[in-house]
């Protein structure tokens, strides 16, 4: 799609969150193109507006964490690759709790949301981050490289010292299709030590087995068991699409991640930000448009030239 895009009609979800325990009500109405995401942060009377890109990103311990003026909203990783991967561009989201409701761990409610309220393509075209050259962030044993290519494209290594899940690897080009059938149901997953010591520390006050996979010394404790053989590389995967989302703009390039996380997919994009030499902004001229609106509906062509006059 070379159009921006918004949704046609608000909606509106509600759950818990996972770190604060807390009922969340959580409202995504359409917003201008131009606008990008932001969110609407509410605290009693006061309100403030925290757009979502990668200056705004106060924490990436355990989530992705944007905040300004006192306020922050935590976990906003899985909603923001929904939102990517769908093609929402311009969003208000209004929210009147610290986290994004972590509903069943996944992305796919998130999702069903999009697809039950639709998607509004906007007048104006949108613009494409491309990588020209490659890039590389080490951190420890953590490694993200990024090189040109014509699609987004993602592939993944993660290793883990534990038999149910070792080594696993993936690699997806990213599409709405894609993400919908193969990363979106993937849920967050946690060791049981881990959970034991978080919720000790007044941390994961909403995780459960309905919200997370936990994993005990040899097996998954969710009765359920597992979504995918490798659900656990496919859910970083889509933490990945998330995280990269705060560049402002879709990303044109092929992300080769190995044992990355939140910390380091923050430090790639600030780093990208940072050397403008590496990529370049793309975006479709006028002729294409146009040739694209008149296959997309005479209608909208006819919009389009009437708000132009």
């Amino acid at each position: 799609m070379i159009f921006q895009c918004t949704l046609t009609r608000p909606v509106s979800i509600s759950g818990i969150g996972l770190h604060s325990g807390q009922n969340i009500n959580m409202t995504l109405r359409p917003a201008e193109a131009g606008t990008g995401v932001v969110f609407h942060r509410s605290d009693g009377e006061r309100i403030v507006s925290i757009e979502a890109v990668s200056g705004n990103v106060i924490d990436t311990r355990l989530a992705t964490v944007i905040g300004k003026n006192g306020l922050s909203v935590s976990t906003i990783e899985h909603l923001m690759a929904a939102l990517a991967s769908s093609g929402i561009d311009n969003l208000n989201i209004d929210i009147d709790g610290p986290e994004i409701p972590i509903m069943d761990g996944s992305a796919t409610h998130f999702i069903k949301a999009i697809e039950q309220t639709g998607i509004q393509i906007l007048p104006q075209s949108r613009k494409y981050l491309a990588i020209r050259k490659p890039v590389t962030v080490i951190d420890g044993e953590k490694r993200i490289s990024l090189i040109p290519s014509r699609f987004f494209r993602i592939s993944f290594d993660i290793a883990f010292d534990h038999p149910c899940i070792s080594l696993q690897h993936k690699s997806y080009k990213v599409s709405p299709d894609t993400f919908q059938r193969d990363i979106a149901p993937a849920r967050t997953f946690g060791f049981l030590q881990e959970v034991e010591y978080l919720k000790a520390n007044g941390l994961a006050r909403g995780g459960s087995l309905a919200n997370a996979v936990v994993i005990g010394e040899k097996d998954v404790l969710n009765p359920e068991g597992l979504r995918f053989q490798d659900e656990f590389v496919r859910h970083k995967i889509l933490d990945a699409i998330g995280d990269f989302s705060l560049l402002g703009f879709p990303l044109l390039g092929h992300i080769k991640a190995y044992k990355a996380g939140h910390d380091i997919n923050h430090q790639t994009v600030e780093h990208l930000l940072a050397h403008p030499e590496t990529w370049k902004l793309v975006e479709f001229t006028p002729t294409d448009l146009q040739h694209a609106i008149q296959a997309t509906s005479p209608a909208f062509a006819s919009e389009l030239a009437f708000s132009e006059a």
